[in-house]
């Protein structure tokens, strides 16, 4: 890309109206990562049409063990995101033409290190996650295959946050688009026709994150990045690897502490649930999930923005933007939340085809969904912070949502209520955690809002 068009995209960020700004950046985001959330809604589809609840049930417990290597993915890009979005504002082209070495390098040590602790533990893993009988078959081959692509869910993901991190959301979304159709293809295909089980499931999905990866390899290769970009480089730097891994890190302890959170949960419906249960659980989770990703859409176009007007020194307009971005992200989700609020069973059924589903059934589902649109406060709160170079607000929150928060109260209030409290619980805990992170965030803008006056001044 031409130095032209480099100072064309920056000049936006930096100067145009952030309503503008928004809208530009973030309705490629959103679909980006709305078809990001389609996979794992088309796995579960597929899973509970053609091979039932116990299936299903299997798939769920292996779930969060199996986003493990998203989690690292979502290190490296998100990281590497926030270290190139503050370059380009910076203007740091040392910094730019770095970056790629270094994420090459920590996601090939990423896959080494995690396949080799799933491969070797796979099963006791399912079984810590609650798995019993054939539910720790089905979750434990699941797992295995979803390993074997280990190195193509963490270098896809985030190679597309980096592409995203440039504001090239365009571009990003329709990777996205093709990774997407590419795994229902092959899980049609591995499951309908050849009847290759979960273990189908799995590679249709591997086969999808290959794909991601395939056309970042072409992006970078063929010069197509804002930054001079080394395909094969696996030049490292210290300073640049460890911005990365501060920056990345947030991100990564909240998709770890979804795997404690399902630990507790899963563990805890088997004990006081059944098959069908824990079923209900895995599709609940994954459409509140996908539920969330018009938010995921909004805050990954957001980094950018924050990123890059932060490395200018323009803090009025990070804060703007946050406030900006929080409020569209909370009025998109509306439409979709009050959807599955009025037609709940219509949902539900799409994955769970020969269950009947009860009032306590719908219940549940409303409570547990309650909370989400305030919850795009908080993930733009997730992005602002490492995005002015602070992680540790970031990481504070998500190690406190799971062990102040969730652990004690999932072990707890299920022993007293039954499932029930699993719901319950889960409301409770996000309701005060969304609290909680405004009155940070507020606190980060009395800040920036100080650093804008000395700038000012000087």
């Amino acid at each position: 890309m031409s130095d032209t068009m480099i100072a064309k995209e920056e000049k936006f960020i930096l100067t145009g109206g952030l309503w503008n700004v928004m809208a530009q950046l973030s309705w490629p985001a959103v679909i980006a990562m709305v078809l990001y959330g389609l996979n794992m809604v088309i796995d579960a589809i597929f899973v509970g049409q053609y091979l039932g609840a116990t299936a299903l049930a299997g798939v769920s417990l292996a779930y969060p063990l199996s986003q493990i290597s998203t989690a690292f993915g979502s290190l490296i890009g998100v990281g590497a995101g926030s270290v190139l979005s503050i370059a380009i504002g910076a203007k740091d082209r040392k910094t730019q033409e770095r970056l790629l070495g270094v994420v090459n390098r920590q996601s090939i040590f990423c896959t080494i290190c995690y396949m080799i602790v799933a491969l070797t533990f796979a099963e006791p893993l399912i079984a810590m996650m609650g798995g019993r009988g054939e539910e720790l078959a089905l979750g434990t081959s699941y797992f295995r295959v979803c390993t074997f692509g280990a190195f193509f869910w963490i270098y896809g993901l985030a190679g597309n946050m980096i592409i995203r991190a440039e504001g090239k959301m365009k571009t990003a979304a329709w990777m996205m688009g093709v990774g997407l159709a590419a795994n229902a293809v092959f899980n049609y295909i591995f499951l309908r026709i050849l009847k290759m089980g979960v273990e189908g499931s799995a590679w249709g999905a591997n086969i999808g994150m290959l794909t991601y990866t395939l056309m970042s390899w072409l992006y970078f290769g063929r010069g197509k990045a804002t930054f001079r970009s080394k395909l094969l480089s696996l030049r490292g730097d210290k300073k640049i690897a460890s911005s990365v891994m501060r920056l990345g890190m947030p991100s990564l302890i909240m998709s770890l502490m979804g795997l404690i959170q399902g630990l507790v949960v899963f563990n805890a419906l088997a004990r006081y649930g059944t098959t069908a249960d824990i079923a209900f659980y895995g599709v609940v989770y994954r459409i509140f999930q996908f539920l969330l990703t018009p938010i995921f859409g909004l805050f990954r176009a957001l980094q950018p923005v924050i990123g890059i007007n932060y490395g200018a020194k323009q803090y009025d307009r990070v804060i703007l933007a946050y406030k900006v971005f929080a409020v569209a992200a909370l009025v998109l989700t509306l439409p979709f939340w009050f959807i599955s609020l009025a037609a709940p069973g219509s949902i539900l059924g799409m994955m769970l085809k020969d269950t009947v589903f009860t009032g306590t059934h719908f219940l549940y589902f409303r409570v547990y969904m309650a909370i989400l649109p305030a919850l795009a406060f908080l993930f733009m709160a997730m992005t602002l912070f490492p995005a002015v170079d602070k992680g540790k607000p970031a990481m504070i929150i998500g190690l406190a949502r799971q062990f102040v928060f969730y652990v004690p109260v999932m072990l707890l209030l299920p022993k007293f209520i039954g499932i029930g409290g699993i719901y319950y619980g889960s409301l409770a805990i996000d309701t005060i955690m969304v609290l909680w992170t405004m009155a940070l965030v507020k606190k980060e803008f009395n800040s920036l809002r100080q650093r804008q006056a000395a700038e000012d001044a000087a």
